[in-house]
């Protein structure tokens, strides 16, 4: 079903909001992606530990989700432009100073803001897809941004390792946060209202909920998915890490797939259908990497390769499951899409991030195997329950 509630935006100014996001959200994941491959230059550089540059990296995730449902305030209240141009601007100056930047301290504090002001820009770019109209038109937009999202994640490393060095990626970053300025100030975005309904009222509807909370299962999964995938590739597997790196674009091609099949059949097939496909895949991917860890005497190669089919398996579900399950859940609270993405976008994170610190303490493909599964399969139980049109 696609419901409406507000009169759909012009074709050319959707065509030009897209875009904005779109590179909104590309540049967000980009200043992750283009830092690592300096993270040793940074150790060297700035006379750190290797936890310590690590250090910087964990700051600017934190820094980025912890503010969420505040950005979606300020986008309530003081409009869309107002907020992307704040997030936006903090993210160029901390991105700027940067470049000159000697202190260790100091990079920490940095990142940390360039962290908020890449956070509250991605959601403000949602949200303002979000005004685009709800339904199974949403869930085919949100899907166009996790393209930019993933493309991000490949693209962003490739850039970081031709660049070499940690002053060059924090001036594309620079540079690329002026643009996405310019953008923002060339597209129509809603104004500020109130929104009557607040957060803890969101929170109460049913609804909503369900498909947030298995939003978040799906990220769960996936992010302790790639917490212990380098230690079963290169320690299980024995693959050097030139070619644990090579597979990172196999499984981008699969979120790739994923989100497309999104966008392919949101209209047809509708958001809820999607959001279980989603998350039965995952779920039998899971499932069968159980089994794979069961059976003994498979063929150390063979192994490799069911290994390979069922985590780009459980990333094509991914793909499909979260845009789907947050135009669902967005879609069932009309008229208050600031604050309902928002706090889709920060229980998501939230429940990631839970996962993300319960995997240092699995160690045992058989374990961490089954605690996968067990949220994927969270999520398919959520989603199941039809939502009341």
């Amino acid at each position: 079903m696609t419901s409406t509630t507000e009169r759909p935006a012009p074709v050319r100014a959707e065509r030009r909001t897209m875009a904005v996001a779109c590179l909104v959200v590309f540049t967000a994941q980009m200043a992750t992606t283009i830092y690592l491959p300096s993270l040793p230059a940074i150790e060297r550089d700035f006379a750190v530990s290797r936890s310590f540059a690590a250090l910087s990296v964990s700051l600017f995730v934190i820094g980025a989700a912890a503010p969420v449902v505040l950005w979606g305030w300020v986008a309530g209240r003081l409009g869309r432009r107002t907020a992307m141009l704040a997030a936006l601007g903090l993210f160029v100056v901390s991105s700027a100073v940067l470049i000159g930047n000697t202190s260790p301290t100091w990079l920490l504090i940095l990142r940390s803001l360039q962290g908020i002001g890449a956070g509250g820009a991605a959601i403000v770019a949602r949200i303002a897809v979000r005004d685009l109209g709800d339904g199974d038109a949403l869930a085919k937009r949100l899907s166009v941004l996790s393209i930019a999202f993933v493309t991000a994640l490949g693209g962003g490393q490739f850039v970081g390792g031709l660049i070499g060095g940690w002053q060059g990626g924090f001036a594309v970053l620079t540079a690329a946060g002026v643009i996405c300025v310019a953008g923002t100030l060339t597209i129509p975005l809603a104004r500020g209202r109130v929104e009557k309904t607040g957060v803890l009222r969101i929170l109460t509807v049913p609804a909503f909920l369900r498909p947030t909370i298995a939003a978040g299962l799906g990220f769960a999964t996936i992010v302790l998915l790639q917490e212990v995938a380098p230690f079963v590739f290169q320690q299980h597997f024995g693959l050097s890490v030139d070619q644990y790196g090579s597979l990172g674009l196999l499984f981008g091609l699969a979120y790739f797939g994923g989100a497309l099949l999104v966008n392919r059949l949101a209209s047809s097939k509708g958001s809820p259908w999607l959001t279980r496909a989603g998350a039965l895949v995952m779920t039998g991917a899971g499932a069968l990497t159980v089994a794979l860890w069961l059976l003994p005497g498979i063929p150390l190669t063979a192994a490799l390769v069911t290994f390979i089919a069922l985590y780009c398996g459980t990333t094509f579900g991914q793909a499909a499951l979260f845009p789907s399950s947050m135009a669902v859940a967005v879609s069932t609270v009309p008229g208050h899409g600031a604050q309902a993405v928002a706090l889709c976008g920060f229980l998501a994170q939230s429940i990631a991030g839970v996962a993300a610190t319960l995997a240092v303490l699995l160690h045992e493909n058989l374990v961490w195997a089954s605690v996968a599964t067990g949220l994927s399969l969270a999520a398919f139980l959520l989603v199941r329950v039809r939502t009341r049109e």
